[in-house]
C-alpha cells in the first residue's frame, strides 16, 4: 500500500489512491470468491452449450479479470507520483480551488483530482481536463484563460488549498 507522508510523522494515503485499492480488492474478492461459486452453480445445471447461466458467469469472469488488470496498471502508475513534491504553494493534484469568473461574474469551487475520480458535477475535475489544466500551478490572484466545450472562460484563483495543507488539517 502507498503512503502519503505527512506531518509530524502520521501517514495518510490520498483519497484516489485509497478508492483504486479498494476497486481493486473488490473485484479480486469477485473475480477469487464469488464468480468461481456462480460457476460452479451454472455447471451443476447440466450441459454447458446452452447454459445461460453458464456463460453469463463466464462473460462478467472475463469482464473482472479485465477491469482488474486495467486497475492494476492504473495503480501502479499512480504510486509512482511522488505526492511531496506536488508544490505547497500553488494549485496542484489534489487541491481545492476557489475560482471567479470573471464572464459570468460567479464564483465555483473544483477539486482537482485524477481522472478516475472526475465527477465534474460535483466539482471534481481532472487535472487533465481542461479546467485542470489551466488551474494547475496557479495562486491567488492568478487569472487563467481556458477554453472549455461551453466556451471561453476567465478565471481568477479567489483562494486554494493544497493535498498538503488537507493532509495537515487531518493530522491536528
Amino acid at each position: 500500500m502507498f503512503f502519503y507522508p505527512a506531518v509530524d510523522g502520521l501517514l495518510m494515503v490520498p483519497d484516489f489512491v485509497r478508492k483504486l485499492e479498494e476497486k481493486v480488492k473488490a473485484l479480486e474478492y469477485e473475480l477469487k470468491n464469488e464468480l468461481p461459486k456462480e460457476i460452479q452453480r451454472a455447471r451443476e445445471l447440466g450441459d454447458l452449450s446452452e447454459n445461460a447461466e453458464y456463460h453469463a458467469a463466464k462473460e462478467r469472469q472475463d469482464l473482472v479479470s479485465s477491469q482488474l488488470r486495467t486497475l492494476k496498471e492504473r495503480l501502479a502508475s499512480v504510486r509512482m507520483i511522488d505526492f511531496s513534491k506536488i508544490r505547497r504553494d500553488a494549485v496542484g493534484l489534489g487541491s481545492t480551488v476557489k475560482v471567479f469568473d470573471t464572464e459570468t461574474e460567479e464564483e465555483s469551487v473544483y477539486e482537482l483530482v485524477a481522472s478516475e475520480d472526475a465527477d465534474a458535477a460535483n466539482g471534481k475535475i481532472s487535472t487533465t481536463s481542461p479546467i485542470g489544466r489551466a488551474l494547475i500551478n496557479k495562486v491567488d490572484g492568478d487569472v487563467s484563460e481556458v477554453i472549455t466545450p461551453g466556451g471561453r472562460k476567465e478565471l481568477e484563483i479567489l483562494e486554494f488549498r493544497t493535498i498538503h495543507d488537507k493532509v495537515a488539517e487531518a493530522a491536528d
